[in-house]
């Protein structure tokens, strides 16, 4: 899901956005002031009421994940103490707001291209292929938000036909959903020649 058209951060290119995600990671990490921390997170909440209120629904809804980093933040007050538990918790809190927002605001189509261009560097190194690359990391982005809505959807057919949720009734519907978007999805990359285009180029390239 992406934010409204002609938003400003939708305009942003993808490389400014990925390269601010960056630095504030690095800039989050760099202090242990839950003064600091709490004011960066506070600045990145109204930005999003006022530019991209959409990443905050986003965000809010990833459930699972603001869970697990509060169930770290507890461990991490009981084994280390309460000003490291909120430190971590306002870095991750915070980090994951702001990578909300990237991914809200940013295309797949616009990932692909910006991690190909990036990868550049590592195809010439004989690392790995650029497009490759580009597109794992792409695909990567698109499967997150599918795989929690599969698992939604299953547990919704659960309360719905009165079933109690097991393993086996919970993670085999959603592995052969996968499979079977995995497969379509790899029909419609080569329905668009995308691989093809690679290869052309590569021959191109040598050529």
């Amino acid at each position: 899901m992406t934010a409204a058209p002609g938003t400003v951060l939708e305009r942003l290119p993808a490389t400014t956005k990925l390269a601010a995600l960056f630095c504030i990671s690095v800039l989050l990490f760099l202090t242990t002031s839950p003064s600091l921390l709490g004011a960066a997170a506070g600045a990145i909440l109204v930005a999003c009421l006022l530019l991209c209120r959409e990443a905050l629904v986003q965000w809010l809804k990833a459930w699972p994940l603001l869970l697990t980093i509060g169930i770290f933040a507890l461990w991490k007050a009981f084994a280390d103490g309460y000003h490291e538990a909120l430190v971590l918790l306002l870095r991750l809190g915070t980090l994951s707001l702001v990578a909300t927002v990237v991914t809200v605001t940013t295309s797949i189509r616009q990932f692909i291209d910006t991690i190909t261009r990036l990868a550049r560097p590592l195809e010439k190194l004989g690392i790995g292929n650029a497009h490759d690359i580009g597109l794992a990391i792409g695909l990567v982005m698109r499967l997150i938000p599918d795989v929690r809505q599969r698992y939604l959807a299953v547990v919704d057919a659960h309360r719905a036909r009165g079933l109690p949720l097991r393993p086996s009734t919970l993670f085999v519907p959603m592995i052969i959903g996968m499979l079977k978007g995995a497969d379509d999805m790899a029909n419609a990359i080569d329905a668009r020649g995308i691989r093809a285009d690679t290869r052309t180029e590569k021959k191109v390239g040598h050529g």
